[in-house]
Formats: structure tokens, C-alpha cells, sequence
């Protein structure tokens, strides 16, 4: 065995291990009730393989309190807002919806689409805020060391979106036998990550299909691959709120649940009234 293998990589235990629930194409790795707990503001997490559709895979739903976050690792997603924003997004694409006061939205494959969606709990200055929405192309998503930067900054690289402070989420491709370590800012005390592709030691072996959480603390963690691998990583500052749940909002008080379900009910009733054409508000900042 080489000494790159043979060389300890332990650094920051990993406090749980999950495979989540498999639905279909979709397998739910973090929910708010469950682990979103743990590693709040990232409430949620989907590891999606959909196959290609010619009807919406994602029928028109909403949101408040939160922001949505897709990263596209094969295949291309359609989408459309209520805000009037719609597009292709393609392979290696990211998506960012920041649902503030309330949004619908939908989507389908028209690839088969491999890839996450997250959910972050925003903090209370933005939860009822406007909505805002990016959609970057893979050539317009930094790069740093192996990592892709979509949310915050790692290294020398900031991302470009304009995400809340103090929350980095990062997409790393590794070759097989390759060394990555992570430093966290000093303020980040929550750290995953969530394998999509090859096995990992972070020094437990984590494989594709798995999420592992670490220990609260700002300290290093250094991945091995044992195979060609792709992950993503998040670290943040912990969000200091309860969750407020609503169907597919997450909001820090029973207020502020309220004013984002009365926003989520207006635009619906636009919707169901006059369809996604229909002016409708918050626009898209």
C-alpha cells in the first residue's frame, strides 16, 4: 500500500452517519425535524438521480423563510418562478432561490439530472424579505483547489452569490488517492459533507449515497479518496433560532411563519387564477 494511503488522516471526529430515506429518484439526507437540527442553517438536503420527463417532476409548490440551493452534477434542469424568472440549467449549473416572504416554483428534467438540493434557514433580517433568485452556468462558478465555491468563499475565491454571512457550501471532485483539507473559518462550528460519487475516509469511510456530520468545533477536516469521488461541504456558523416549521417553509418564529404562509397564499391564488404569466410580487431583486 502506498504511503499516501497508509499516511492518518484523523483530525475532527464524525458525530452521526446517515444514508436517509430513498423516495424513488430521490433520497432525503436531512430534514428539519431530524438532522437540519444538528447542522441548522442547512435544514434540508436531496441527493436527486430523475430521470428525464416531459411533464414537471416538481410541480409548482412553494416556499418562505428559506433559501433553495440546486448544484447540477450531470443533465440539465428546466425552472420557473412565480416571480417570472425561468431557464435551463444545465450540468454543473447552481441554482439560488432565496424565498424570503414567499415564491412558487417548478421544474423539470429535460436531461436525467444527478446533483443536490439544499435548504438554508435564513436569518431572521432576510426570512421575510423579497425574493431573490441567481442562476449561475458552471463557467461562471469559481474554483479553488479541487473545490467549487457555491456559497461564501474558500481560499482566495469568493462565490458570487450573495448569500447570508457566514456559511460556506462547497462542491469538491477528487481523484482517486488525492488529499483535500478543509479549514473552516473560525466562527463556522458546524461542518457536513455528502457524498454523491467514490468513497471517502474522513478517516471513517464514507461512501456515495452517505452524509456524515462532524463534531462542533472550527477544526480542520482532511478527506482521502479511496476512488474517484465528488462531494459537497458545508460549514457555518450555527443558526441561533428554533425552526418554525411550516409544509415547505422554515422560518425563527411563529410570526414570522404566519406573514410568509399569508405571502405563500396570495401568489398561490394568483397562480391557481391567472397563471405563472401573471404579474405578480415580491419581483425578482
Amino acid at each position: 500500500m502506498s504511503a499516501v494511503l497508509q499516511a492518518p488522516v484523523a483530525q475532527r471526529p464524525v458525530v452521526l452517519r446517515t444514508r436517509g430515506r430513498r423516495h424513488g429518484p430521490i433520497t432525503r439526507l436531512v430534514s428539519p425535524s431530524d438532522v437540519g437540527e444538528l447542522i441548522k442553517p442547512f435544514v434540508f438536503l436531496d441527493l436527486f438521480d430523475i430521470s428525464a420527463s416531459s411533464t414537471p417532476n416538481f410541480g409548482w409548490h412553494p416556499h418562505s423563510g428559506i433559501a433553495t440551493l440546486t448544484v447540477l452534477h450531470e443533465g440539465s434542469l428546466e425552472y420557473q418562478e412565480t416571480t417570472g424568472v425561468k431557464g435551463v440549467l444545465a450540468a454543473g449549473g447552481v441554482e439560488w432561490m432565496r424565498a424570503g416572504r414567499g415564491v412558487w416554483h417548478t421544474g423539470a428534467a429535460l436531461q436525467r439530472a444527478k446533483g443536490f438540493q439544499l435548504w438554508i434557514a435564513l436569518p431572521e433580517e432576510l426570512e421575510n424579505a423579497p425574493c431573490q433568485s441567481h442562476y449561475l452556468s458552471a463557467d461562471r462558478v469559481p474554483d479553488e483547489n479541487s473545490a467549487r465555491i457555491i456559497l461564501g468563499s474558500h481560499g482566495r475565491v469568493k462565490s458570487l452569490i450573495p448569500a447570508p454571512a457566514r456559511i460556506n457550501y462547497l462542491d469538491v471532485r477528487l481523484a482517486a488517492g488525492e488529499r483535500w483539507t478543509y479549514q473552516p473559518p473560525a466562527d463556522h462550528e458546524v461542518a457536513w459533507l455528502a457524498v454523491s460519487e467514490g468513497a471517502i475516509r474522513t478517516p471513517e469511510s464514507i461512501a456515495a449515497g452517505e452524509l456524515a456530520v462532524f463534531e462542533e468545533s472550527n477544526h480542520a477536516m482532511t478527506i482521502l479518496a479511496d476512488a474517484p469521488s465528488q462531494f459537497v461541504l458545508g460549514s457555518a456558523a450555527k443558526h441561533p433560532h428554533p425552526l418554525i416549521l411550516g409544509r415547505y417553509s422554515v422560518h425563527t418564529s411563529h410570526e414570522a411563519l404566519m406573514a410568509g404562509e399569508s405571502e405563500i397564499r396570495r401568489i398561490g391564488n394568483q397562480l391557481m387564477a391567472f397563471g405563472p404569466a401573471a404579474p405578480m410580487s415580491p419581483v425578482r431583486s
